[in-house]
């Protein structure tokens, strides 16, 4: 990066930032992130897509993912789908769709489908409940398992199951891997900042008492 300057920063400062300078401050700090579209319907079979930043791996064995959802100021209508039916979809955002997905973020009355708003596509798979996103390269299907409140906050730690999972069969390697990157998948950082990504190694698994080799 050559010779920059470093600048310090404090959680005192961090606080007396205004505020939309501190959200875009502190949601670019933790680095690159995994972020999805959520697909849903209601018991009215109201279809709702919303784009999240915040997907992260719970386990494996069974295989399971969580989600952070923010304090109930305004509605969260992903989050009360999600609540009522037990099923959700997370769908793998590429660069085609990008600016439809940044649209899913904003405020629609309820009786407003962000797939209608935003020209994305309904798709419904082997009966499942909730809706995929027909231009997602990589679907995963899931039911929704348990619902955390972090006191620390008040926001709203949503874990659920995967039951099923669509991708493009050439992505998917001998030892299980997934190619997310060959299937066009994407990163944001911040709130607003989408990337496109390229692999610099894959490497074997850390022990000991062996070398690291690459596995590329």
């Amino acid at each position: 990066m050559g010779e920059n300057l470093v600048k310090h920063i404090t959680h005192d400062e961090i606080m007396n930032m205004e505020k939309q300078e501190r959200v875009h401050f502190a949601n670019s700090i933790g680095g690159f992130k995994s972020l999805g579209l959520i697909g849903t319907q209601n018991s009215k079979n109201q279809t709702n897509l919303a784009i999240v930043d915040s997907i992260l791996h719970i386990g494996s064995n069974p295989p399971l993912f969580g989600m952070v959802f923010r304090p109930g100021v305004v509605a969260r209508h992903t989050l009360e789908n999600i609540l009522e039916t037990g099923f959700y979809t997370i769908n793998h955002i590429n660069e085609k769709i990008h600016k439809q997905a940044h649209q899913t973020s904003a405020r629609y009355d309820r009786d407003c489908s962000e797939f209608d708003e935003t020209g994305l596509t309904p798709e419904f798979k082997n009966n499942f409940f909730a809706p995929f996103v027909k231009e997602s390269n990589v679907k995963l299907a899931l039911e929704f398992k348990e619902k955390v409140t972090l006191s620390i906050n008040n926001t709203v730690l949503i874990i659920g199951e995967v039951i099923d999972v669509y991708f493009p069969e050439n992505c998917l390697q001998k030892d299980g891997f997934l190619d997310i990157e060959k299937a066009e998948s994407i990163t944001c950082s911040g709130l607003d900042s989408y990337h496109k990504t390229t692999q610099i190694s894959r490497l074997s698994y850390a022990k000991s008492d062996k070398i690291i080799t690459s596995l590329i």
